[in-house]
């Protein structure tokens, strides 16, 4: 059965930005957090408590939808794969996202999509985010 990331109790969140690190590392082979698919940002002031920005992976993502050339497909358990020699980086995708989960690489002209691979759920030292099965 398909798995999604979900961020789970980011009450326990320190901060380290392990989790974009790791994405972006191994993603993109890049160290820059701009190049990560999970944005960790405090909620407000030195006191605030982290938030994680994820893909929710919709089962009709509005983000492919908005995509004029079906450069992003539907992954099976929800959200999407992008196909990268389709995607022409319109950012429609970036403005269609309801969670804001879709950022830009000015790199590479693509949009940053998460595939749900799990990779920042297993560095996370303090289980903050977790691959759930996907109810589909």
């Amino acid at each position: 059965m398909p798995k999604v990331l979900r961020a789970r109790d980011m009450s326990k969140c320190i901060g380290c930005f392990s989790c974009m690190n790791v994405c972006a590392a191994f993603n993109y082979k890049n160290h820059s957090l701009k190049k990560s698919c999970i944005h960790v940002k405090t909620s407000g002031g030195l006191e605030g408590r982290f938030v994680a920005t994820v893909c929710l992976a919709c089962r009709e993502a509005a983000c492919a939808e908005e995509c004029p050339t079906a450069a992003l497909l539907a992954r099976a358990g929800g959200g999407v794969n992008l196909k990268e020699e389709l995607c022409i980086g319109c950012r429609r995708c970036l403005q269609a996202c309801t969670a804001l989960a879709v950022s830009y690489d000015e790199d590479t002209g693509k949009p940053v999509i998460c595939r749900h691979c799990g990779i920042c759920s297993r560095y996370c030292p303090h289980d903050c985010l977790i691959m759930e099965e996907s109810a589909q």
